[in-house]
């Protein structure tokens, strides 16, 4: 089960390590890549993407380190809550298409949130 978990959570680091570079420090191919980002403040976005980093970190380096790894299940906790919130904000533009990105990625939060506790 420690595999899995560890699997799980290099997906989710992955993906949530790409989407929070190109959030924070790739603005224009950011906003080619997804509409949205073009209609909202740049510092939004920023922010967004260095929440999203912060998140990244502390799936992996807590438990990783063995310094307090309980702050793997938190950080996974707090990704879960930004996919719900930009699950939230897609569905209030009616981008149904982009929630399926979000669904998944929420699975995985909620398994390493779950396994990790």
């Amino acid at each position: 089960m420690n595999v899995v978990l560890w699997i799980v959570q290099g997906i989710l680091g992955a993906g949530f390590l790409y989407s929070g570079w190109m959030k924070a420090f790739q603005h224009e191919q950011a906003r080619t890549a997804w509409p949205w980002v073009g209609d909202v403040p740049k510092t939004l976005v920023w922010g967004i993407g260095l929440l999203e980093l912060a998140g990244v970190l502390g799936v992996i380096l807590p438990l990783a380190t063995g310094i307090t790894p309980k702050l793997t299940p938190i950080a996974a906790l707090g990704l879960a809550v930004t996919v719900l919130l930009g699950a939230a904000f897609h569905v209030s533009r009616k981008e149904y298409k982009e929630i399926g990105i979000n669904i998944v990625f929420l699975v995985l939060a909620i398994i390493v949130v779950i396994g990790r506790w």
